[in-house]
């Protein structure tokens, strides 16, 4: 059975979906590798690497034309769907609550599609959890870019020319990017608060070393996956009144509040910015869902009364050497749990409960019972 990996078509993507350590593996199993020429340069292998780990090096059209299950990262272009074999799988993030268009396409050329963002959060999957691996170095890389921007240190300094108090840094959301952000401010000597509608996460966060800001609204939660539910307007108004005292005295403020499947929270509003102090920086973790901050745009900075807004979505791909270690080691882990050495094949097990929560398309239709009223409207 062969697996394909074209490099990917966005042209600011330097993650790669496998590395050679991950082909060898998959090679060992049985599986035949065939990669687009240079796909993995971005991220540091050169095509020697891979033939060395057991791949194959192709043109683009061969990748495609070929592959038995093709492997990226981000969704594929809408014209090259039709070039893919019928009955291939296709293992990718695919956004499928928003790209109806292209989910439409592929199960209407007949591909197996499974969303890398739907492998559910169970401890059985935690090594094919590409949400979490990518999510915590978006988080490690959401305060390095701030102690870049912010024009002075993070820890207490002691000099001869006076004392430098520690920069103040805020988070909204003790998520998984969250909880990184935190744990990289602290270590950074920052004095971190955070903030989460969930009431459990307390502890993690002050075993991060951060102050938790308690806002009483009522009944909160998480869903059955791990995510913060959704406020309500009432709830929402509360949090960001009390949040809006906390962000005017931060040098540093991160969101990163997503609700799966919806567009994101507006958390961080115009008069909270004009209430910030010239010089901090505001990092929207959330822009490519629609943004925690008013203002705030997608894969750009901006200034606001001298407030940076920084609004970048794929903050993982800033260290595309180690996301796509992780990312290669989550996908592998997938394709290796459901492969059949005997018969060296990838075996799609439709009453397995990992295959039916991430399963968009199989047979030609939207397979996944998740969206069945989605793209039935």
């Amino acid at each position: 059975m062969t697996i394909g990996i074209p490099k990917e078509s966005d042209g600011h993507e330097h993650r790669v979906p496998l590395i050679p350590d991950t082909v060898k593996k998959l090679a060992e199993a049985g599986a035949h590798v065939i990669i687009q020429k240079t796909m993995g340069i971005t991220a540091g292998y050169d095509d020697d690497q891979y033939i060395g780990a057991g791949a194959q090096i192709g043109t683009r059209a061969a990748v495609l034309a070929n592959a038995d299950i093709i492997l990226r990262i981000e969704k594929p272009p809408p014209d090259e769907v039709a070039r893919l074999k019928r009955g291939a799988v296709h293992i990718s993030y695919l956004d499928p609550f928003n790209a109806k268009t292209l989910v439409r396409s592929l199960a209407s050329h007949h591909l197996s599609a499974i969303s890398m963002e739907l492998i559910p959060r169970i401890t059985r999957t935690q090594k094919m959890d590409s949400l979490s691996s990518q999510a915590s170095l978006a988080g490690y890389v959401a305060v390095i870019l701030a102690a870049e921007r912010i024009g002075r240190i993070f820890p207490m300094m002691v000099t001869s020319a006076g004392t430098l108090s520690p920069a103040r840094v805020f988070i909204i959301g003790a998520g998984v990017a969250g909880l990184q952000a935190i744990a990289t401010a602290h270590r950074l000597g920052a004095r971190v608060e955070a903030f989460d509608t969930r009431p459990a996460v307390e502890e993690q966060v002050k075993s991060l070393g951060a102050k938790f800001i308690k806002i009483d609204l009522g009944r909160t939660g998480q869903t059955k996956n791990g995510y913060a539910k959704e406020l309500t307007k009432a709830q929402l108004a509360k949090q960001q009144a009390v949040m809006a005292n906390h962000c005017e005295v931060s040098d540093v403020v991160i969101t990163t509040a997503q609700v799966f499947g919806r567009k994101a929270p507006r958390i961080v509003t115009r008069s909270m910015i004009d209430r910030m102090k010239p010089g901090s920086v505001v990092i929207d973790m959330a822009v490519a869902g629609g943004g925690n901050v008013e203002g705030s745009r997608l894969d750009r900075e901006i200034e606001i009364n001298g407030v940076r807004l920084i609004g970048y979505a794929n903050l993982a791909g800033m260290v595309p050497i180690d996301a796509s270690r992780m990312y290669s080691n989550n996908i592998g882990n997938l394709v290796l749990e459901f492969w059949d050495k005997e018969n060296e094949r990838f075996v799609l097990d439709l009453e397995d409960d990992i295959i039916k929560s991430c399963l968009v398309t199989h047979e030609g239709r939207v397979w996944n019972s998740r969206f069945k009223e989605l793209y039935t409207s």
